[in-house]
């Protein structure tokens, strides 16, 4: 336990962190918006819920990565056809099943609220609410899927468990205090609900990359690659600036709009 507060694993405990941070942007965003589906009252006592089970969760999966990491990367089955080829252990399976969740999701999302229309305070209809349970199910399965990555990475970095337990906690509290903040941001910001939703779109795409990867599949004998990280914030930030320029673009065609209203009365009452 002394071996915790040497220098050595502070300084790995802070990349650690860091780390937790820069992955976990994903998972933020999916909580945000998947706690919207909860009742209004409930929302914030949802994503408290639902992080902190995924904390001792995550690090319940720690212990078991550590201890049958050999096992989670060896391959249950492959499939070797004219079409289609691949090797696939527990790590590649979970990320290809997550993928394709948050893909069905963000699809379905989309599809709902250019379907369902707003009432006059600007509610969604009740097709888009979950009961409290179901948002915390699914965000602590989601923060479990998201977690592989992250904690993978801990155990190239360091073997002390204690250090990757405390970053896990330590990341979690973060993602609580900023959980609330992104969703109050979408909560105000309604129209930014639909880039939150594109985004995890593009996070469904990135995991199904780095499942096929992780299964070296491939089809018609053509391999799936892994979308970089960086790659992935390319486009995050596109979608981003597009969003951004087609706002002021649209409040300028409003503004013309208005102003060509205007002028037939101007003239009018001069007359």
């Amino acid at each position: 336990m002394a071996d915790l507060f040497t220098l050595e694993n502070f300084f790995t405990l802070l990349m650690l962190v860091l780390l937790q941070a820069v992955l976990g942007f994903d998972n933020l965003l999916y909580i945000s918006l998947e706690s919207q589906r909860a009742p209004e009252a409930d929302r914030a006592r949802v994503r408290r819920i639902g992080i902190g089970l995924a904390i001792i969760l995550r690090i319940g999966l720690l212990f078991v990565l550590v201890t049958v990491i050999d096992k989670v990367k060896a391959t249950l089955f492959s499939i070797d056809t004219t079409f289609i080829s691949g090797e696939f252990n527990v790590h590649s399976i979970i990320v290809l099943v997550g993928g394709a969740f948050i893909i069905y999701t963000a699809v379905k999302e989309v599809f709902h609220m250019i379907a369902i229309q707003h009432d006059g305070e600007g509610h969604i209809g009740k097709g888009s609410t979950k009961s409290v349970g179901q948002v915390i199910t699914w965000i602590v399965l989601m923060n479990l899927v998201f977690s592989f990555d992250s904690i993978l990475s801990a155990m190239a970095l360091t073997k002390v468990f204690a250090v990757m337990a405390t970053a896990i906690v330590i990341g979690g509290i973060l993602m609580i205090w900023l959980a609330d903040r992104v969703a109050s941001f979408l909560q105000k910001n309604r129209m930014y609900e639909v880039l939150g939703l594109f985004i995890l779109l593009i996070v469904g795409v990135m995991l199904l990359s780095e499942g096929g990867h992780l299964a070296h599949l491939k089809f018609f004998g053509h391999e799936v690659h892994q979308m970089t990280k960086a790659t992935f914030y390319f486009v995050i930030t596109i979608l981003v600036l597009t969003d951004i320029v087609q706002g002021r673009y649209q409040k300028k065609l409003l503004a013309k709009q208005d102003l060509a209203a205007k002028k037939p009365a101007d003239t009018t009452a001069h007359v």
